[in-house]
């Protein structure tokens, strides 16, 4: 199981271990129950249920977040071609005593930024142009350090391998729904499966989706308390949160469409409208919450 980077020093948070714990084995134990079913209703498909949930797995573990920064338009940067940024990740990462990691910019307007891999040697962490465009260096360090604590504490692999279960309950359900494999026989047995396959999917897409949006909230709380600790600068962390959400009602509606399938990728959520379903089942606690922490931790280091 991941666990904090025993050299780091962002502040280890027990609660997010213990979540991470928990969401690992209650998804674990899913996944278990989800192949068993379809192997014990699919008798004749085994070997094709085996083949699609290891692939899958495979494909979701090792190339998740290279998907997932392509998908975002991250490009690699160099320190001639962004000097603010490198700069900003070089002072957060010698501050942590931690390895740098790839620096990326994505080319879109929306003020935001990321952070994906399996651990700190695959780590990349994401700027967006209208992030940097806005942010003054202060409030830039300040997301930096949230986006590094998470690669820090693991939590982002946990979340790529937390996330794949849903990924392979929708695969799997299309898969027979339209593969032809429910019309190859008419017995009782296939009947059954026609009815089954689609509603264990369903009911394993909910409950994976539901664990991982509760754990997806924690961790941003955590990434903020441990970027504050460690710059001891939580007022800058909280103007940057507070210009940022201010500024997604600004931005033109289509770009925060194309932003907003990964939301629980990003340092805060973008929503297309108010009545979006995301705010109900948002991958982020609210920006009130994330205040109210932020100048709690301001009053226990003496700041202003």
């Amino acid at each position: 199981m991941p666990r904090t980077r025993s050299r780091s020093r962002y502040a280890a948070d027990r609660g997010l271990t213990t979540r991470m714990v928990t969401t690992m084995f209650l998804i674990g134990l899913l996944y278990v129950v989800f192949v068993g079913v379809l192997l014990a209703v699919l008798r004749d498909y085994w070997p094709i249920v085996l083949v699609i949930a290891g692939g899958l797995f495979v494909a979701q573990f090792w190339f998740s977040d290279r998907i997932a920064a392509y998908s975002m338009g991250a490009r690699e940067v160099t320190p001639e071609q962004a000097p603010e940024l490198h700069g900003a990740v070089d002072r957060i990462c010698a501050l942590a005593d931690m390895p740098k990691p790839r620096v990326a910019i994505a080319d879109s307007d929306v003020p935001n930024a990321f952070a994906t891999g399996r651990g700190e040697k695959t780590a990349l962490v994401c700027a967006t142009t209208g992030l940097l465009r806005r942010l003054e260096p202060e409030e830039l360090e300040g997301v930096i350090a949230h986006e590094l604590s998470h690669v820090a504490h693991r939590d982002v692999a946990v979340m790529t391998i937390a996330s794949f279960l849903g990924v392979l309950a929708g695969v799997m359900a299309r898969v027979w729904l339209y593969s032809g494999l429910g019309r190859s026989s008419r017995d009782s047995s296939t009947a059954i499966a026609v009815l089954v396959v689609p509603l264990v999917s369903a009911v394993v897409y909910v409950i994976s989706f539901l664990l991982t949006r509760l754990l997806s909230r924690y961790r941003e709380l955590s990434a903020d308390r441990a970027a504050a600790l460690l710059t001891g600068r939580p007022s800058a962390l909280a103007s940057a949160l507070t210009k940022v959400t201010g500024q997604m009602a600004r931005i033109p509606t289509q770009d925060l469409r194309k932003a907003e399938p990964f939301n629980a990728f990003w340092f805060a959520p973008a929503f297309s409208s108010k009545e979006s379903l995301g705010r109900l089942l948002s991958s982020h606690p609210t920006l009130e919450q994330r205040l109210d922490q932020l100048g709690r931790i301001s009053l226990q280091l003496g700041r202003p």
